[in-house]
């Protein structure tokens, strides 16, 4: 039985360092270092187990190390912002390094920042987040949230729907070591044995110089069994690090911090809506667990024949599922952060970084022994779809054949950030600060290709380190573009308070600058995006045979935008206060989608204008020692919106603003701790949309008008609760989620689905005060093994395909700290 190896295992806790009291949701030091002193300045602690919500105009909720650490170690951030009214996050698998999806306000994550420790992680070519190559929570200090909004000195170019950030822990003071080991199961039924381990070390330098140089450094080992299927592995390696020097007493520091990562995985439980949902509804949860054509070998070359791959009678579509389509990233950041006092009321932060990326998607590729004619010349390439190399690539002696290979969508980025912030202590009651935000996105897109061996494994998963080349000598490609995604940004705050300080007010105005710097190498043959790569070939004849075709150039598209906000705090009493809050945001084209429009002539109608909102919060909270309850109201008026679709003025399906959207709903939670042993967390949103406009096809009218928009939830509510019996702690999280729409002509809802999981911590041996704990901890997810549709992206009109939900697993962890 595998509940017998549920206690041999792995992970959680160490005493994190002391840090000044913090509760803004804020990004950058200086974001910190603001609030702190003015919005925050005086307060009391009022954090209740682990669940704070900071005294700000803006809606914002905090997650600390108290929640974070009872929550399966190594899990997805993401994950555990769950927790938080407003947010739904759907995961991939039960243990976080697979993938998922989310939306907050019903913003998807494309349109929400997320950062570490004021590193930007959303993909700088489309906004993309990858929830798998997050930080291990272990060095984590806290999860911070904006609710539709973000900070003015944000590197950010899509928060319309709110940031989230990652605060990692400060280096403790003394020495300390903390290992812990790790094994966890599916267990549902049908599963078979799916096995998942995970190993994690940290130590702390302690004061190594005797002048406040502390340091930590850790490194965690993850890999475990598709949760699905009978082939995938999840395999990820992480090393992160800090090194924090303090200056003087006043709070100045230099800290730097490293994060590298790993991660080698595939796809996997991705099926049609309505197939997935008939098998839910039949109840037939067994059918989550399938298998693919696995293993398997591809045929042999016969000399004198064709061939082909793509003909699965022959290949028995070998390597060529959905599964076996690898998803590999290598990720890694340097982050810098500072301050320093210039004068008593005078304070300069600093915060340099800098970010890499090495990754690719892609599945199974026939590639062409021959040429393509055109025009009466024989060309090499990627032409209409297919690879052709005008060679014999495997070897039979002829060039008749179409042989199998990979073909994954390969992207490299090299990004530079500095956030800086000169800050101005007026008096006691006001304060004011000028930013300046700089940032340089080099994203380099290609689509290389490499063979498979027999078994239908690639020979390299990034086909990048060696691309096949063709017979003309160039390396084929079927994408090839460069390109820079350039912020400069100016900012100003102000913060005051009034009226013996029961009145805080907080004014801000953002004004970003932004560049986006295209160069397309390939021909564009369509609205759509497609194209043809020729390389460095003589194209006469290609070109006067496709005179429509936009030949590879290069284009230049800037955006700015005056962004202000504004808003209030006013205690009736120590206690009770309300807040409201108005911000202007922004969305600017993604280099990705503006690369197809290249299609069109450089025309206005041929250049999309930004996304931008009016997002406006009005609340009411409750604070006390033992209770955090706040309830919000807000809209956001969405223009604007981007998407792909007809226009006919162009008469092309292209990327396009497609009108307005209004949205709208409630976010509520109150946390009570009734005695020092125990908390209960109870939580809520109502989340509402309206599609303002319908959408034209050149098959007619998309009637979307008065529709909501797909893809999140109308309603979630959840809650937490926990308790500590001496060396025993127990706790249990519930999360209901509404049905979704599958697109926005509303034709198909999903299920709702209800999760329960459960946590059990026990301390073995106390090592003294500051030294460690050695402890057990349990989790239990989706404890009642609930078959449910996961993440999906909406769409206007079509039926998406979806990702199974994480099916019921346990994991046991044993952490012991030194």
């Amino acid at each position: 039985m595998k509940l017998n190896y549920l206690f041999t295992a792995s992970a959680v806790s160490l005493a994190a360092a002391t840090m000044l009291a913090s509760p803004s949701a804020a990004q950058s030091t200086g974001s910190i270092d603001f609030e702190n002193e003015i919005v925050v300045s005086g307060a009391l602690e009022r954090n209740v187990g682990g669940i704070d919500i900071p005294e700000t105009p803006r809606a914002k909720q905090v997650l600390d190390e108290e929640i974070i650490r009872r929550q399966r170690p190594g899990q997805t951030a993401n994950e555990i912002v769950n927790l938080v009214p407003g947010v739904s996050f759907q995961n991939n698998d039960p243990w976080g390094s697979g993938g998922g999806s989310f939306t907050i306000r019903g913003f998807a994550s494309d349109r929400v920042s997320q950062t570490l420790d004021g590193v930007p992680l959303n993909d700088s070519g489309n906004y993309a987040l990858y929830t798998n190559q997050q930080v291990d929570s272990e060095i984590l200090d806290e999860i911070n949230v904006n609710l539709g909004v973000t900070d003015i000195d944000s590197p950010t170019a899509s928060a319309t729907g709110g940031t989230i950030n990652l605060r990692t822990r400060q280096p403790s003071d003394s020495f300390g070591l903390t290992t812990s080991f790790g094994y966890g199961n599916i267990l549902s039924k049908g599963s078979g044995n799916r096995p998942y381990y995970r190993m994690f070390g940290m130590v702390d330098t302690g004061d190594i110089t005797g002048m406040g140089t502390t340091a930590f450094f850790s490194a965690s080992y993850t890999t475990y069994e598709n949760p699905f299927n009978n082939y995938g592995e999840v395999e990820k390696k992480q090393f992160n690090g800090r090194i924090y020097q303090a200056l003087g007493s006043s709070g100045d520091f230099i800290s730097v911090a490293g994060h590298y990562n790993e991660n080698r995985n595939n796809f996997f439980g991705s099926f049609a809506l309505d197939a997935l949902q008939e098998l839910i509804d039949a109840g037939d949860k067994e059918a989550r667990f399938y298998e693919i054509n696995y293993p398997c070998t591809l045929p042999t070359a016969t000399p004198g024949v064709e061939d082909n791959y793509s003909d699965s009678s022959s290949s028995g579509d070998c390597g060529s599922e959905f599964d076996r389509r690898y998803n590999p990233s290598n990720t890694g950041n340097i982050r810098g952060a500072s301050r320093f006092t210039l004068a008593n009321n005078l304070t300069l932060t600093v915060d340099p970084t800098f970010q890499y990326v090495k990754a690719n998607g892609g599945g199974a590729e026939d590639l062409r022994e021959g040429f393509r004619t055109i025009g009466g010349v024989d060309y090499t390439g990627f032409i209409g779809g297919g690879y052709y190399y005008g060679m014999d690539l495997n070897g039979d002696g002829d060039m008749l054949d179409r042989v199998g290979g990979i073909d994954p969508s390969q992207t490299r980025t090299h990004r530079y950030t500095v956030v800086s912030s000169l800050a101005y202590e007026i008096n006691d009651q006001h304060r004011v600060r000028a930013a300046y935000t700089w940032d340089r996105a080099e994203h380099r897109q290609t689509g290389q290709t490499t063979f498979m061996h027999p078994n239908g494994e690639p020979y390299d998963v990034f086909p990048v380190n060696d691309g096949l080349l063709t017979s003309d000598g160039f390396e084929l490609n079927k994408r090839n573009r460069q390109s820079y995604a350039i912020l400069h940004q100016v900012s100003a705050e102000y913060s005051g308070r009034f009226l013996n300080d029961k009145l805080g007010v907080l004014l801000g105005l953002r004004a970003p600058f932004f560049t986006r710097e295209l160069d397309q190498r390939c021909y564009t043959t369509s609205a759509s995006g497609f194209i043809d790569c020729l390389g460095d070939q003589d194209t006469t004849a290609y070109e006067a045979a496709n005179p429509t075709y936009a030949p590879p150039q290069e284009r230049t598209y800037k955006y700015d935008k005056i962004l202000p906000s504004f808003g209030f705090t006013y205690k009736f009493t120590p206690e009770a206060s309300v807040f409201a809050n108005y911000t202007k945001g922004i969305s600017v084209p993604g280099t990705d989608p503006l690369y197809d429009s290249f299609f069109i002539p450089n025309v206005k109608e041929a250049r999309p204008v930004p996304e931008t909102t009016d997002s406006f919060d009005l609340g009411l909270r409750y604070q006390t020692g033992n209770i955090q309850m706040q309830i919000a109201g807000w809209m956001t008026k969405y223009k604007n919106r981007l998407a792909t679709a007809y226009d006919p003025i162009l008469d092309e399906s292209v990327y396009r603003n497609l009108g307005s959207v209004d949205k709208y709903g409630l976010d509520a939670s109150i946390a009570w701790k009734p005695t020092q042993n125990a908390l209960l967390y109870i939580f809520g949103s109502i989340n509402e949309s309206e599609i303002k406009d319908d959408i034209l096809t050149e098959d007619g009218v998309l009637e979307t008008a008065g529709k909501r928009e797909s893809g999140a939830p109308a309603f979630t509510a959840g809650a937490r609760g926990q308790v500590k019996f001496g060396d025993l702690e127990l706790g249990a999280q519930v999360k209901h989620t509404g049905k979704r729409y599958s697109n926005d002509l509303n034709e198909t809802k999903t299920g709702s689905y209800t999760l329960v999981d459960l946590d059990l911590r026990y301390i073995i041996a106390k090592n003294g005060v500051g030294k460690g704990d050695v402890a057990i901890q349990a989790n239990i997810s989706n404890l009642f093994d609930e078959f449910y549709v996961g993440g999906f992206t909406g769409s206007l009109d079509a039926s998406p395909f979806v990702q199974i939900g994480a099916p019921r697993a346990a994991s046991v962890s044993l952490v012991m700290g030194f």
